[in-house]
């Protein structure tokens, strides 16, 4: 009876102020940034606007990182992210105006390309957060490139004459590392937002790389599969590794101890590592940040997903607020809905919502129970516009119900009829949403309880939902006796129908 629901929950994110300022903390665009303005006319770049050998000891030494050994990579890969974002502008030392000789040519050739801050570093302290994020989300995808290629110490050797990396003898595929690295963070992001998921908590990094390489019809791993993760695992370290300075996770590595070799445990053991299976944090543990939920979400829009976002409905109609929140766990609804009442006349808000959850739709039931919640949040100076209400055989029991619970006078009693209506709406609403099963059984046995003749009435409803309320009434109903009279009760809807 429900509407077909979207694959992903919808994700809270930050104020994009928020964000922009933490993708500007971010290591890595701090570093880039640094470099950027270090740029100048002295500054000599490559073929493809790398800063060649020599240029990469200077450049270490501008982000403090002289005394590191690997501070000369940490170089290379910031002016990577700076030339890929824009804020730094390289001459290609490929182009010429045709009027160099034939040394200046060879220099070229060399690489004696010059460099300079570019545009984009103004938006820094100029620009919108907006602006900042979309050039965050561009250093990401440098980042993302360098986290998805696999590494070689001579990448030369591997190039053929053409010019062109021979993929087939690296027995590596491009675009199937991408595809994975994509599945492993689409699989964060889910285990992150969904109900009862990780949430702000970090994930095991056996259980990501279990999650996408063991199938889901498969109940026991046999050994090659849990190789394969082993395997995935080596893979995602290296990744999360990489991935982690732009600022998309928070990674805590595998513990190198757990890596000796088993002809080396010896060795593992006189360091003082206690190797201990249990203490699953050893193996890795990933946690994506608001800026890295944010990044993820922004690559599967891009890439044609519904990635839903609380907020994404406040500026939308009635309709689409309780069509979109159907399927929302309850605590990012109220959230949207608190969202969608902010700023809007109560009143006006209230007329809006009861006529968005008319309908004789499968969904209409979901619809109302939403507009009765979105209604609990609406002040007092909603009560002129639920009234009009109080005769309208679809609207006229919630109506009763919010005037009941805020204490208002002259309260008219529902006739018969609106309350076996309203019953079997109400049933059918909560058959459609994920809810807590004893509840529901709570709410059945509450209803055929406190009304003699309760099935008698029913099976009459004009209801669209009303045999398939019946139907469910008798698997649930935990008297034996009851659930046969409600079984025949929906037989003779259908009947009736």
């Amino acid at each position: 009876m429900a509407p077909d629901r979207p694959t992903l929950p919808p994700v809270r994110l930050p104020s994009d102020a928020e964000l922009a300022r933490d993708a500007l903390a971010a290591p890595l665009l701090v570093r880039a940034v640094r470099l950027a303005r270090w740029a100048g006319p002295d500054t000599r770049v490559g073929a493809g606007g790398e800063l060649v050998d020599e240029q990469l000891p200077a450049a270490a030494e501008v982000l403090g990182l002289a005394d590191d050994e690997d501070g000369e990579a940490y170089a290379s890969e910031a002016w990577r992210v700076a030339v890929d974002t824009g804020l730094v502008e390289v001459e290609d030392p490929q182009e010429t105006d045709g009027t160099q000789d034939g040394d200046a040519a060879a220099d070229d050739a060399e690489g004696t390309g010059t460099a300079a801050p570019g545009e984009n570093l103004k938006l820094l302290t100029g620009g919108s957060p907006q602006d900042v994020l979309a050039l965050w989300l561009d250093g990401l995808e440098t980042v993302f490139a360098d986290a998805a290629a696999p590494y070689f110490d001579d990448l030369d050797a591997l190039v053929g004459p053409d010019g062109e990396i021979d993929f087939e003898a690296l027995d590596w595929d491009p675009e199937g590392e991408a595809e994975f690295l994509e599945r492993v963070l689409g699989n964060l992001y889910l285990l992150t937002v969904s109900e009862g998921g990780a949430g702000e908590g970090p994930v095991p990094l056996p259980a990501l790389a279990a999650s996408v390489v063991v199938p889901d019809d498969m109940a026991e791993p046999t050994d090659d599969v849990l190789e394969q993760v082993s395997d995935a695992m080596m893979r995602l370290d290296e990744q999360f590794r990489i991935l982690e300075p732009i600022g998309l996770v928070e990674y805590r590595p595998v513990d190198e101890a757990l890596m000796v070799e088993e002809g080396e445990a010896g060795a593992a053991e006189d360091t003082g590592a206690a190797l201990d299976d249990e203490d699953v944090s050893r193996y890795g543990l990933v946690r994506l940040t608001p800026l890295g939920l944010y990044g993820v979400r922004a690559r599967m829009l891009e890439a044609g997903l519904d990635v839903p976002a609380v907020g994404d409905l406040a500026g939308k109609g009635a309709d689409a607020l309780l069509d979109g929140i159907a399927s929302y766990p309850q605590d990012a609804a109220r959230a949207e809905t608190v969202g969608w009442l902010a700023g809007r006349d109560a009143a006006a808000a209230a007329r809006e919502l009861l006529a968005a959850a008319r309908g004789a739709d499968p969904g209409a039931p979901v619809r109302r129970l939403h507009a009765q919640q979105a209604l609990s949040l609406v002040g007092p100076d909603a009560e002129p516009a639920v009234r009009e209400v109080l005769d309208d055989r679809e609207l006229g029991g919630l109506a009763r119900v919010w005037l009941a619970e805020r204490g208002a006078a002259d309260v008219p009693a529902p006739p018969e009829p609106m309350i076996y209506w309203l019953a079997v709406d109400t049933i059918a609403a909560h058959l459609d949403t994920d809810g807590d099963l004893e509840e529901l059984q709570d709410l059945i046995e509450g209803l055929t309880g406190g009304h003699g003749g309760f099935f008698e009435a029913v099976w009459r409803v004009d209801h669209p939902a009303t045999a398939d309320v019946l139907d469910a009434m008798g698997r649930l109903h935990r008297d034996k006796p009851t659930a046969k009279e409600a079984r025949k009760a929906a037989f003779k809807a259908r009947s009736r129908a």
